[in-house]
């Protein structure tokens, strides 16, 4: 799973995603940032969980969950006809999970914003408004083959020219079709296109660093469009996350208590990314190691298994699953299982956030 980070220009995209890259050079042992191409890095999601496991169960090593960012091409007014870097950005942003979008929420004489003036509802406006014409445009291309396959009696193509009629009708009303209800049939017809605005989206607030709370009314302002859109925010001050991500660790970690911040941008932005794609995290806890895999949430335990190897999938009998409150109170995986706190489940069972587990497997 992946997020993509778009932005118009001068809103501190590039500025942040510089800043979580470059922090590789004095990485934080618990969250480090590595770049696998220019414009792509795996980000570890901090998970406080995962110490407080590690104080009963001591691993030779300990693995957090990973995320991909990807660094899109910036965005200009336009770009669904191709302005600016337009097919560059549409042709990645369609290949990614989910949109982290960093908007300028601060003013600065020196840093002139690409419209004139800083306001961040008209920045998400734009951008909306080229994913929807783009999608429009996808859909409209997509409609004639449908079309032509549904003469046949073809009750998928059926299925699908309905869908696009319903998605076309939604764009044209403004609305992005993250908001369009459609049920899994539905979903799945047009799940081949890519359709941009049907991914969910993350904000990112880029504020002042004297204002790092985000009280400033343009945040507040963010923060009401995405309560109404089922979006979350996040406020980074991208300036002050390039100058920290440049210190070595004990450095960093003086500035960071300076500025009265727990942990770098990375890890707020990781983690909400992380919650925005509909993804959360089981552990497996050994000597060997104590491990975060990542699920979606609703995935079943035999899927679960699946995620560390397929050969769990195909031969599942059953999981051994017990809560880190369990292993807090007991403090052994032994004491547990004494306690009657281990608890059995099969193939139907849908994992929770944090379950602790061991899967048993037979091919």
């Amino acid at each position: 799973m992946e997020a993509g980070i778009v932005g118009l220009p001068n809103v501190g995209k590039s500025t942040l995603f510089n800043a979580l890259t470059s922090s590789q050079a004095a990485q934080s042992e618990n969250y480090p940032f590595c770049t696998i191409e220019p414009n792509e890095g795996i980000v570890n999601v901090p998970d406080e969980r995962l110490g407080r496991i590690t104080k009963f169960i001591v691993p030779q090593k300990t693995i957090p969950a990973t995320l991909k960012l990807v660094d899109i091409a910036g965005i200009v007014k336009g770009a669904s006809d191709g302005e600016g870097l337009g097919n560059k950005f549409l042709s990645h942003i369609r290949q990614v999970d989910a949109i982290v979008q960093v908007v300028r929420c601060f003013e600065d004489p020196d840093v002139i914003h690409v419209s004139g003036q800083v306001d961040p509802l008209a920045d998400i406006e734009i951008i909306e408004t080229e994913l929807m014409l783009a999608d429009m445009q996808t859909l409209e291309n997509a409609l004639g083959k449908a079309q032509r396959t549904a003469r046949s009696g073809d009750k998928e193509a059926k299925l699908r020219v309905e869908v696009i009629g319903k998605c076309n009708q939604h764009l044209e009303s403004d609305s992005p079709l993250r908001t369009l209800q459609l049920n899994e049939a539905e979903a799945a017809a047009i799940s081949s296109y890519g359709l941009m605005t049907a991914k969910p989206v993350l904000y990112v607030a880029n504020v002042d660093e004297m204002d790092l709370e985000g009280k400033d009314p343009l945040v507040q302002r963010v923060r009401d469009h995405a309560e109404n859109s089922g979006a979350r925010v996040v406020c980074v001050c991208a300036k002050l996350e390039a100058e920290i991500a440049e210190l070595d660790e004990q450095d960093r970690a003086e500035m960071l208590a300076e500025a009265g911040l727990e942990y770098p941008a990375l890890s707020q932005i990781a983690r909400e990314a992380y919650r925005t794609l509909g993804l959360q995290s089981y552990f497996t806890a050994g000597e060997k190691e104590v491990r975060a895999w990542t699920v979606h949430v609703g995935a079943t335990a035999p899927q679960a298994a699946g995620v560390i190897h397929t050969d769990f999938e195909r031969g599942f009998i059953r999981a051994e699953v017990y809560t880190l409150e369990d292993l807090e109170t007991h403090e052994s995986e032994k004491e547990i299982r004494q306690a009657g706190k281990l608890r059995v489940e099969g193939k139907n069972y849908v994992m929770q956030d944090g379950d602790i587990c061991h899967f048993l497997f037979n091919v």
